[in-house]
């Protein structure tokens, strides 16, 4: 797909414009980039099949965009964007990847300190440079250091949200492969980790070499590590230009079970395995489990499925997701699995923006989608006031969106259409605990989503208050991105885990598992820390655009590797009993 490759393209050419001041344009550039990377379909095809006048209609994208687009379909260049970079020859992705260091302060660092990428930028943060130029100091310095680091231990690893759409495709392809039988993603990327090292795939084949020939010759190639007659090692470029390392076993029909399991991991869960079969005179690989007969030969007892080697083991079957090596091992065993939320179980998402506050679609697009996707409700939560950067909406046009909310619910029950938008809000968490929106407004909502966006390098305790304050209030019902982390960009805020999760009990406040690629917050680990303490969640998109409501797999995912049951996420409610949780406080 070209949309990943026109979305770093245009979110660059906002940035440039952005060092240089130039008004309003940086915003609608970026917008755009967000729009192409949440766009399910490629624009490559939109292009192909109607050109420059189907561009114009994917909503959001004009005539100048659409025009810059084909240009690249065309020549693989944007002319306009290569003039900007030979301007300022900075690697502005590279420079604005670091928390807190944004085109300006590109700029300034260019311009006085010759800048150019993340090497440079090291370097002067460490000769302390950049602490003796005016505005910055010893703080923004540290700041600028401790977030190259926090970037150097990301490096190599690529988000899930990005990955599972390019596995999936290379999955497909190889599937139709001549006498290919099975393929199917394993590692990581079937675990649903956050965060992807490389891909790994099984497939069974009579005639391997038919698919080791064709995976070693695919359009984005670009080493190979090695190949045999049943494996190979790749390394493939990315729509973004990155590269990942690709690995391909073909694996007999009647091994494919073991190789399936031992090849999905995680290392820590196998490693006990292997460690337990050991203890019962067993022996677990990728060629399956056997057991010592006479002669001390090894007689093979399983390989066909997953489920053989579990049933072999004394075990149940337990999802991809569970294997973490996080007490799944000693809950199969004694038949205490939890019956963790399954893919479909989802009936509506109540964190998405609109055109009110700079997203791309109209509420009722949004709601369309919606519906389409099976859904009984969407929850409109736009931006409020204090973030001037999304167009907050303030007091009065919170009141007006939901006049357009309560027509669009009287014409759904007018054409018999059993579903129905929620009025809700996005408010900002203040540095104090207060919202930016009053009281007397928010009552006005079904419910108010509050998150903190600002002032997020707050000491431990102080950000514990400022998130328990919010929730004392009777009108927030969820904590949106509790902890507010970006994946590959920032690490969490510090707060105290523990006393927001006995707030959030007292106070029957909802957290919520962010779906959006980058945040996945909550993480797993404290999915299964509110789950213990009977905390009530809820999966949201976060959605921007109509295709970002895709996302919620991502978010069921993270729920799943969390532990997390149908009775823990309120949004697998029907609307009746939704409404019940929401309105507890």
């Amino acid at each position: 797909m070209l949309n990943q490759k026109l979305s770093k393209i245009f979110f660059e050419i906002g940035e440039y414009l952005s060092m240089n001041n130039v008004p309003f344009k940086p915003y609608a550039y970026q917008k755009v980039a967000l729009l192409l990377d949440g766009l399910e379909e490629d624009v490559g095809l939109i292009y192909k099949r109607g050109g420059l006048k189907a561009l114009e209609k994917i909503p959001g994208v004009g005539e100048s965009i659409a025009k810059k687009i084909e240009e690249y379909i065309k020549t693989g260049k944007i002319k306009y964007y290569e003039k900007l970079k030979k301007k300022i020859p900075v690697k502005m992705a590279e420079l604005t990847s670091v928390e807190g260091v944004g085109p300006q302060m590109v700029n300034k660092l260019y311009n006085y300190l010759g800048i150019k990428d993340l090497k440079d930028l090291e370097k002067a943060a460490l000769e302390h440079k950049i602490r003796k130029l005016s505005g910055f100091g010893a703080k923004t310095e540290e700041n600028i250091l401790q977030g190259i680091n926090f970037l150097k231990k990301s490096k190599g690893r690529f988000l899930l949200g990005d990955i599972l759409p390019v596995a999936r495709d290379l999955r497909n392809k190889l599937s139709h492969v001549q006498y290919v039988e099975r393929v199917d993603i394993c590692g990581s990327t079937r675990r649903r980790k956050e965060t992807i090292g490389d891909m790994d795939f099984l497939a069974i084949s009579e005639k391997p070499k038919y698919i080791v020939d064709y995976f070693t010759s695919l359009p984005n190639l670009v080493t190979v590590y090695g190949k045999g007659e049943t494996k190979a090692m790749i390394r493939i470029e990315l729509d973004n230009g990155e590269e990942i390392d690709v690995d391909l076993r073909i694996i007999p029909k009647n091994d494919y079970g073991a190789a399936l399991q031992y090849f999905t991991g995680c290392r820590d869960h196998n490693i006990v395995l292997r460690k337990m079969a050991i203890k019962r005179g067993l022996k677990l690989n990728e060629y399956g489990l056997f057991k010592k007969v006479k002669n001390n030969k090894w007689k093979k007892i399983a390989s066909k499925t997953e489920e053989e080697i579990y049933h072999k083991m004394k075990m149940d079957w337990m999802a991809p997701e569970l294997r973490t090596n996080n007490g799944e091992i000693k809950a199969a065993l004694e038949h205490k699995l939890p019956k963790i939320i399954g893919y479909n179980d989802i009936k509506g998402d109540l964190h998405c923006h609109t055109k009110w506050d700079g997203g791309n679609n109209t509420i009722k697009e949004m709601a369309q989608r919606a519906i389409k996707m099976g859904y009984e409700y969407l929850g409109i939560t736009d931006h409020t006031k204090a973030l001037k950067i999304e167009h907050g909406l303030d007091e009065k046009k919170l009141l007006k969106q939901g006049k357009e909310i309560d027509k669009l619910n009287a014409q759904f029950k007018k054409n018999k259409i059993k579903f129905r938008i929620l009025k809700g809000c996005e408010a900002n968490i203040l540095k104090d605990g207060s919202l930016d929106i009053p009281n007397k407004v928010l009552k006005k909502l079904d419910y108010v989503v509050a998150g903190v966006h600002t002032d997020l390098n707050l000491s431990k305790e102080k950000m514990t208050q400022r998130i328990m304050k919010a929730m004392e209030n009777p009108y927030v019902k969820i904590i949106a991105h509790p902890t507010g982390r970006i994946l590959k960009q920032r690490s969490q805020y510090e707060i105290d885990f523990d006393k927001i999760l006995e707030k959030a009990k007292e106070t029957k406040t909802i957290l919520e598992i962010n779906s959006q690629p980058t945040r996945l917050d909550l993480d797993f680990q404290n999915i299964r820390r509110a789950k213990s303490k009977g905390v009530k969640m809820v999966i949201d998109t976060d959605s921007h655009y109509v295709d970002h409501l895709r996302y919620m797999e991502l978010g069921i995912a993270q729920a799943r590797r969390g532990w997390a049951e149908k009775k823990d996420i309120i949004n697998t409610k029907n609307l009746k009993g939704l409404l019940i949780a929401l309105h507890k406080k």
